[in-house]
């Protein structure tokens, strides 16, 4: 065994080698076709584009998530029997009086009125008024259910699949599981909103997949990173100079460590973020888009300006080959108030993203690109007694609505129910874990394939398996 393993007199003390160690310290073949199987597999990078694993027409996805828990009840699942039960306290038995007199919980109607639009005759509040116009694009879904009721937890699994953080995000398995087409910029771009949504970036996390998979965030106004660029003086010739510098030093490093993935990775991001600085400026600058197409996405109102950016910038990064852009709109959580607080919600997000989806459509690329919109949960048909008038709904994870449009969904279709007062899903009732697996589906990936090897087990984005749910696959 090689003495490099053990602590002689006057030398510093060595930790005891693993079984790993043990292993390619050996020097034999086996650690020599180890070594040489993972350079082999990572000779054309961590990201390379990788062929699916099940038929497909998503290639990429953009996930709009609404961070807070968009009502239900108030944007795509009407209610009318909440008109009549106004007011009238809650309880689980449903017996009802008048909230005023108890001063406990009490239902509240939705303050928007609905209407069925497009051939499908989709529901939609009336603030909806642009994507009541692609209503046809659209595969509605009533039938999700989560396990928590907090945000932070609500999130993780939704991102994650796992409420307690820490797990990779969809995003990093997809592309895990996929790669990305564009080797300049990275495989998953996350656009936030100034403030991180509640969890902050483990929403976007690699967890135990290799760190080239977590997603990248970037600003969609300004400089999309902070010191992308070099301080002044420093040209790409010296800063190429150092990298290759640098490259060589870590080089020698990992190949005599080569099971200590960290820094091959951090090497893999400095290339990526080097190649990044002539890619990401052209990729992001908005301003070159024509007038009518910055128009359309809102660009310039102040109601639509900020997501519309995001917007557009997804649009541009899918077509530039990115795989997953995942953009943020918040906060939904709306207690009170809530026809003030989603009608300027709705208000800020509606007209970019029907503009996302018709502007893919007429570059031919909504085919191939699976928008999924969702918050972390739904909300209950009541609320507690709040001065009287500022009705507001609780965070309720048994109800929800999700949407997708484009990369092979049934288009046109609402699918699965909630009870007539909107508490719980009753008709294609389905556990977070089912969605995941169908969205994985959708892009060509199988859930029980895509797996990763991880403290004693094969681990997947499902946690225990799960079910496509099919209805959802046109």
């Amino acid at each position: 065994m090689s003495s490099s393993f053990f602590p002689c007199a006057g030398a510093r003390a060595l930790h005891a080698p693993t079984r790993r160690e043990f292993v390619y310290g050996l020097g034999t073949s086996l650690g020599s076709v180890a070594l040489t199987s993972l350079i082999a597999a990572e000779a054309k990078g961590p990201l390379a584009p990788k062929t699916q694993q099940v038929p497909a027409k998503a290639k990429n996805c953009i996930f709009l998530m609404m961070e807070g828990g968009p009502s239900h009840i108030d944007c795509f699942d009407p209610k009318p029997a909440l008109e009549k039960l106004h007011l009238q306290e809650f309880t689980r038995e449903g017996k009802q009086k008048s909230a005023m007199e108890s001063g406990k919980r009490y239902y509240v109607r939705s303050p928007f009125k609905f209407a069925q639009h497009g051939q499908s005759g989709a529901w939609m509040s009336e603030p909806w008024q642009h994507l009541s116009k692609v209503a046809d694009d659209l595969c509605f879904y009533r039938g999700c259910q989560v396990d928590s009721v907090n945000h932070p937890t609500a999130m993780y699994q939704m991102n994650c699949g796992n409420r307690f953080g820490g797990d990779p995000a969809i995003g990093a398995w997809v592309t895990y599981g996929l790669g990305s087409v564009n080797q300049d910029l990275p495989g998953f771009v996350v656009l936030p909103e100034i403030s991180y949504p509640q969890g902050g970036s483990a929403n976007w996390g690699n967890g135990y997949l290799p760190a080239h998979f977590q997603g990248t965030a970037l600003r969609a106004k300004g400089s999309p990173i902070l010191d992308l660029q070099p301080p002044k003086g420093i040209s790409q010739e010296h800063q190429r100079a150092n990298l290759d510098l640098l490259a060589k030093l870590n080089q020698k490093h990992v190949n005599d460590h080569p099971w200590h993935d960290e820094l091959k990775a951090r090497m893999n991001n400095y290339e990526l973020a080097f190649r990044m600085q002539m890619q990401v400026p052209e990729t992001i600058n908005i301003e070159q888009e024509d007038a009518k197409t910055k128009e359309m996405y809102g660009i310039g109102q102040d109601a639509t300006d900020a997501f519309g950016r995001k917007c557009l910038l997804a649009r541009k990064l899918v077509e530039k080959g990115v795989r997953f852009v995942q953009l943020y709109a918040g906060t939904w959580d709306s207690h009170d108030y809530i026809e003030r607080a989603h009608g300027n919600l709705i208000k800020q997000v509606d007209q970019p993203i029907a503009a996302l989806i018709k502007d893919l459509k007429q570059r031919g690329l909504l085919e191939d690109t699976l928008i999924v919109w969702c918050g972390e949960f739904g909300r209950t048909p009541d609320n507690g007694v709040r001065g009287g008038t500022a009705y507001g709904r609780d965070h309720n994870p048994k109800a929800m609505t999700v949407w997708m449009a484009g990369g092979g969904c049934k288009a046109g279709h609402t699918i699965g129910t909630t009870d007539d007062r909107g508490m719980e899903a009753i008709e294609e009732v389905h556990h977070v874990r089912d969605l995941h697996v169908t969205l994985l589906r959708l892009l060509g990936l199988d859930d029980n394939k895509l797996t990763f090897y991880h403290a004693g087990r094969f681990k997947q984005l499902s946690q225990i398996g799960g079910q496509v749910i099919e209805k959802l696959i046109g």
